[in-house]
């Protein structure tokens, strides 16, 4: 009973994570801001096109053929209402659909713009787009739902045995988050409340770096890159942590152990402990953020430098240098799996150890 109670909560979890993304993520799409007409190659460009997210999944470019996965466009507009179409219609960008189109330059870059009757710009419509980021946290999420139930099945198959298949490989990772991370920063009485939570965000976070770094479709989005997903999973472990703080937790914030007049009359502590609420959330979001979108624009900028060598100095420097750039970026992958471990560790961790403060007892 124990167990089906963890379990649902953790699927409860999961939806709210998804519908979170779904909401957050479409403000901070950037999209495809490259110029599709141009052949020039632009390193910057380059770079931004491949970490930035996207209405369309980019599978390959042959010649002026642009071979992408289309994605679900949902809009809804103050004077036309809800508009639901294909990625497709915009035809990367190049055509208008319905008086919308897919901005390329100025403050809108990448967002999607709303037209009147006469092509002219009216404003941004509300958007509820399955970006690339989105459907990425989906495909993770199908994934995760896959290897526990799998797991689970293969657990009760073998009760009293050792594990095998999937339950192989996910029980260790479950039994350290659990005593190496719940146990130590929450207290030994305290962390089973916080496990299911805390499991999922281990998981989520480690399957989508991981899935961050293969380059083939459905895989490849930098989901943990965008700030919005980053956000999200920090402003839940902001709510977890304040709904159960006790109130030794809260007095330490408003009314601390400090002398009289660190309080009075300047409340320069409680102000301290009240603004540390917001940076530590903050911190955990901008850490996973800036980490896994710097491993994704490393390895593009080695790779870019075969086409600037060979822009500036002819062919056969960009050959040349081209075995040295390869050699680089695989080394800059490699680091980036072990780089998904660690930043799933670490958001797990610091997540554990505000649960732990929120429900310290007073010494």
């Amino acid at each position: 009973m124990k167990a089906t109670k963890n379990q649902r909560y953790s699927a409860f979890i999961l939806f709210l994570l998804i519908s979170f993304c779904l909401v957050s993520t479409p403000a901070f799409a950037e999209g495809d801001t490259h110029d599709v007409h141009t052949n020039e190659f632009v390193p910057g460009e380059f770079i931004m096109h491949h970490v930035a997210d996207a209405y369309e999944w980019h599978l390959a470019t042959i010649g002026e053929t642009h071979i992408t996965v289309p994605l679900p466009i949902i809009l809804y507009s103050k004077t036309t209402g809800w508009h639901v179409f294909m990625s497709s219609k915009f035809k990367h960008g190049e055509e208008t659909y319905h008086n919308f189109r897919l901005a390329h330059h100025g403050e809108n870059a990448g967002k999607i713009e709303e037209l009147n009757s006469e092509g002219e710009y009216v404003g941004l419509p509300i958007n509820l787009s399955l970006s690339k980021s989105i459907t990425g946290a989906i495909i993770s999420v199908f994934f995760m739902v896959w290897i526990f139930v799998a797991a689970a099945k293969s657990a009760q198959r073998n009760k009293g045995k050792a594990p095998t298949g999937v339950l192989n490989v996910v029980e260790p990772i479950i039994v350290f988050v659990r005593d190496e991370i719940a146990k130590p920063a929450i207290g030994e009485h305290k962390f089973e409340k916080f496990m299911p939570y805390l499991l999922t965000l281990f998981f989520f976070i480690l399957l989508n770096n991981l899935m961050g770094l293969i380059p083939i479709f459905p895989f490849g989005a930098n989901v943990t890159g965008n700030i919005a997903v980053t956000m999200v999973l920090a402003l839940f472990t902001f709510a977890v942590t304040n709904l159960n703080g006790n109130k030794h937790y809260w007095k330490e914030i408003f009314n601390p152990d400090v002398p009289w007049w660190l309080k009075f009359p300047i409340p320069m502590m409680p102000i301290i402990e009240l603004s540390g609420m917001f940076t530590k959330p903050f911190v955990l979001m901008v850490r996973l953020f800036a980490n896994m979108m710097a491993g994704h624009m490393i390895v593009t900028v080695f790779l870019s430098l075969i086409f600037i060598f060979g822009k500036l100095m002819g062919t056969v420097a960009g050959l040349s240098i081209s075995p040295v750039s390869i050699a680089f970026s695989l080394f800059i992958m490699m680091l980036d799996i072990l780089v998904s471990f660690i930043q799933a560790y670490v958001f797990t961790l610091l997540s554990a150890l505000y649960f732990g403060m929120a429900k310290a007892e007073h010494h």
